[in-house]
């Protein structure tokens, strides 16, 4: 058989008359999906009865929120989209949550939910919901699915506006009556959305504007965001900052983004940032940002923010360009081009050697650090062990919290795309079903979900899936009894008022384990941390581990609300403390 002949047949193939079910199931195979994630229901049934025949991979979550976040795990991790199926009405509503934390996290995901038959659309049908107009704010775009012809196109379009420029979630809400009707299935044709054209090149002018700036300076930092990620730049970061001698800080997404052992990195900024790392972005004369959005966490005051520096911003996204704090140099750009760019200017390297050795100082005389107690478990050697024993190299995904933070601030990432959490949004219930999808993403790594007991009991039916897979999730629980940021929170700033923060009652976790058929595990000393993570980690399996920490412990360093970067609490010397 000819080339010819071959090709062809391939472009007969993406023209056969098909039904909506079919061509979504072709169009998924086309764009290269490998898991779809759902939860079944009536407007889908047609669907799922031809996936039932395709044979395509599909993980059952237990509840669609389960699904969702499974997906933005394995989008975070791989770098594909993640694929998600629900059914109209609460089906879709359960994903709202998810979908926004995916739109604030700038994850790409293509969603697709079942929608009542077009002919009583709007009449109140049974499980019936206007699923376009709640999720317009929260996704990138969306759209309901009128005429069958207009399907392939449509989903197309979803790809390509979810992985193209800012990523972002994409929803397409499917009529029932749609995915049953026939229509010619065309998927060989190119997007072309004359509204929709991201700019991924740098402007010549703003790099030399930006190379200019950094030989003038004495005082540069590089604030990192997920944009480095998101981008594939980790590289480029490391090359650009050993080539000027600029140091640099991540944000709270950004993690992993530059190596956290090398000499140039200051730790994560903001609200729980480390000492140098803040104090770096309150004395710099040139911020330059790169893929961040200058979250408030990050900021603290805007009033205090970087008030002696020039601040350059490098995004994809120009809506972000001087949306929170006024940008001298603007560069609307992919990141990991803008680097490049700068890179092969090889410009003048600012004369920073002052600089660093008052960043080394504070880095030595102001570390991250807790106090060691016997005959309990710190939060943070808990997450200190876990970093040894996985040689640094695991993929960790995090609930909402005090352990998210004790985790950013321990857990030292040296590799990009190894650390998944809810940032924007905040979402408790994020990382167990989180873990799922990064461990489908990385069948070899080594995942440790580490979650909060209050966090872990809203999702904690995804239990059902890891042990259904077999999946090798080490499930690591810091139990404080305690919605720990809120009593944190309740104990600073409200006269130590626990209004309904406390949980003193709690399931027995290893039980729970048993019930779902793995194994669980619990400590409440150091020495009986060390024994049962030794275990957990020998075991080619999934492992729930119950650890019952500090319960009053907090997170330091703190920005509180309102505040400067430069006036954290519960920073010491040193000289005074015991790290």
């Amino acid at each position: 058989m000819t080339r010819m002949n071959v090709e062809e047949q391939e472009k007969a193939k993406t023209k056969m008359k098909l039904n909506g079910s079919l061509m979504l199931i072709e169009a998924l195979k086309a764009e290269g999906v490998e898991v779809i994630f759902g939860y079944p229901g009536g407007a889908v049934l047609p669907l799922y009865d031809e996936l039932y025949k395709a044979g395509v991979f599909h993980v059952l979550t237990r509840h669609e929120q389960g699904a969702i976040h499974a997906a933005e795990g394995y989008a975070r991790i791989s770098g594909k989209p993640g694929v998600v199926i629900a059914t109209s009405g609460p089906g879709a509503t359960n994903l709202v949550t998810g979908l926004t934390d995916a739109m604030m996290d700038s994850l790409p995901l293509v969603v697709f939910t079942g929608q009542v038959a077009t002919s009583v659309i709007g009449s109140d049908a049974f499980q019936e919901a206007d699923v376009v107009g709640i999720t317009m704010p929260i996704t990138k775009h969306n759209y309901q699915v009128r005429d069958i012809s207009e399907l392939p196109r449509i989903i197309k379009e979803a790809f390509h506006i979810a992985t193209t420029g800012r990523p972002g979630p994409v929803l397409i809400d499917i009529p029932k009556d749609i995915t049953t009707a026939e229509g010619e299935f065309d998927y060989d044709q190119d997007v072309h959305l004359p509204g929709y054209q991201p700019t991924t090149q740098p402007n010549h002018w703003q790099i030399r504007r930006l190379v200019e700036a950094v030989s003038q300076s004495k005082r540069p930092v590089i604030l990192a965001g997920a944009g480095v990620l998101h981008a594939n730049a980790a590289d480029e970061l490391r090359q650009y900052a050993e080539q000027q001698r600029i140091p640099v800080v991540h944000t709270l997404l950004g993690l992993g983004g530059f190596p956290a052992d090398h000499p140039l990195f200051l730790g994560m900024a903001g609200m729980h940032g480390t000492y140098t790392a803040n104090m770096a972005l309150y004395e710099c004369d040139l911020l330059i940002n790169i893929g961040a959005r200058f979250d408030d966490r990050v900021t603290g005051n805007l009033n205090d923010f970087a008030p002696k520096a020039t601040v350059a911003h490098i995004d994809i996204d120009p809506a972000e360009i001087g949306k929170n704090v006024p940008t001298k140099i603007p560069i609307v750009s992919d990141a990991k081009a803008a680097l490049q760019e700068l890179i092969a200017q090889q410009g003048k390297p600012a004369d920073t050697a002052a600089w660093l050795v008052q960043l080394d100082e504070w880095k030595r005389r102001f570390p991250l650090y807790y106090e060691p107690e016997a005959g309990t478990i710190k939060p943070q050697k808990l997450i200190e062990m876990i970093y040894e024993m996985t040689n640094g190299e695991a993929i960790v995904t995090t609930d909402v919290g005090q352990h998210q933070m004790w985790a950013a601030q321990y857990y030292k990432f040296n590799r990009p795309h190894r650390w998944v959490t809810s940032g924007g949004l905040g979402t408790m219930g994020f990382g167990l079903p989180a873990a799922i999808g990064a461990q489908l993403a990385d069948r070899s790594a080594t995942v440790v979900s580490i979650v909060g007991d209050g966090g872990f009991q809203m999702t904690f039916q995804e239990l059902s899936v890891i042990q259904e897979l077999q999946l090798p999730i080490k499930i690591v629980i810091v139990n404080n009894q305690a919605l720990g940021m809120v009593r944190q929170w309740q104990e600073l700033f409200y006269d130590q008022r626990y209004s309904h923060s406390l949980i003193p009652n709690q399931p027995d976790f290893v039980k729970l384990a048993e019930a779902y058929g793995m194994l669980g595990l619990r400590a409440k000393t150091e020495a009986e941390a060390a024994d049962v993570l030794k275990q957990a980690f020998a075991i080619n399996g999934p492992v729930l581990l119950d650890f019952h920490v500090r319960a009053d412990e907090n997170v330091y360093p703190m920005v509180a609300p309102g505040k400067g970067l430069h006036q954290m609490v519960g920073v010491k010397a040193c000289e005074e403390s015991s790290q």
